[in-house]
């Protein structure tokens, strides 16, 4: 890893936009990465929305621009495809077992960024050589991992805090490779200073953490924001 890197603020993404007017009070914000979820959710998005969505960020205050995330589970590459004739995606982030092999054939044939999210078990002793060996195919099928606690119904997303020491493993794999390790899994305001100043993840993922009855808080986002840049 580079001393630069090192130097470089964590990359913040906020997951799970659905509402214009919330998109539009969030112009403000220093977001590296918005989130759309097309996999099943409760913050399930069509592409038509997702488009409508992503035409805003011309409107973005801050630069550089937000980049758009496309959130998946096992796709087919059919899929992704009609999704992206519909709505400008820059990075597809992959939620389930998707193999190195569809992760190269994402990016080869669609010229997107791909990021594979890794959901830690229930496990808390994994060795590893066996993370090793899990993440080594991936060498450069990929251009960030994100970790994330298991959720047994939708694989990620659970809301829910992990053993953040178990992320070192994952982010050593990744600063080989020099790319983007993100953590994410039950982050919100109160403790993801304490996250970003003890384990140093290149980048954050947060969705329920800056809600409020499951709808997107403006000012927990912006709370959110600043304590990941600040710390």
């Amino acid at each position: 890893m580079s001393e630069s890197k090192v130097e470089h603020k964590p990359l913040v993404k906020i997951c799970g936009l659905q509402d214009v007017e919330v998109l539009k009070s969030m112009k403000h914000l220093t977001v590296d990465f918005i989130g759309f979820v097309f996999a099943r959710s409760k913050r399930q998005v069509t592409a038509a929305q997702a488009a409508d969505l992503v035409n805003l960020f011309s409107e973005w205050e801050v630069r550089p621009l937000p980049k758009s995330v496309g959130v998946f589970v096992n796709p087919k590459l059919e899929e992704v495809e009609g999704i992206l004739e519909q709505v400008s995606l820059d990075v597809i982030q992959l939620h389930g077992g998707e193999s190195p092999e569809f992760c190269r054939e994402l990016k080869a044939r669609l010229g997107v960024e791909v990021f594979k999210v890794f959901s830690l078990n229930s496990n808390p002793n994994e060795l590893e050589e066996d993370i090793e060996a899990t993440l080594a195919p991936y060498q450069g099928a990929v251009d960030a991992i994100l970790i994330d606690t298991f959720d047994p119904l939708y694989g990620g997303g659970s809301g829910k805090t992990f053993a953040w020491d178990r992320s070192l493993p994952y982010q050593i794999w990744a600063r080989k490779m020099n790319i983007p390790l993100f953590v994410a899994g039950g982050l919100q305001p109160d403790n993801v200073n304490e996250l970003v100043n003890s384990y140093s993840p290149d980048g954050v993922d947060v969705s329920s953490g800056v809600e409020t009855n499951g709808i997107k808080d403006i000012n927990k986002m912006t709370a959110f924001v600043e304590r990941v840049k600040k710390a």
